[in-house]
């Protein structure tokens, strides 16, 4: 299903208008790495969330929503044990990280067998 320009400028701006703002707070507060948790993602997610709402209702936003936050949990199992290997193991990052897609996609049929599958 294709989108409008009108929604695609929404998400653009809100996008954008979040990004900025996300980018702000990262300047004001230490550590200036901090400044990364704000990037582009989670503020995309909120535009994409604000115009799904707008088009399907509150219901079908609920279960995206429960699907970013499964895909989340999914990413932060993913970097954890990408994070780990590393340490562990003292071998190129590029090589773990992308042994380890498997896992990834392990913690997400995972998720979403016990928690999306309905």
């Amino acid at each position: 299903m294709g989108q409008s320009a009108t929604d695609l400028m929404i998400r653009f701006l809100v996008g954008g208008a979040v990004v900025c703002l996300f980018s702000v707070i990262g300047d004001v507060f230490k550590p200036k790495s901090l400044g990364g948790i704000f990037a582009a993602a989670p503020t995309i997610a909120l535009a994409t969330l604000y115009l799904t709402a707008r088009k399907h209702g509150a219901a079908y936003v609920g279960v995206e929503a429960r699907s970013m936050v499964a895909g989340a949990i999914a990413f932060f199992v993913y970097a954890c044990l990408v994070s780990f290997a590393i340490m562990r193991y003292r071998r190129s990052s590029v090589g773990i990280a992308a042994a380890l897609i498997p896992a990834w996609a392990g913690a997400c049929v995972v998720l979403w067998a016990l928690w999306l599958r309905r």
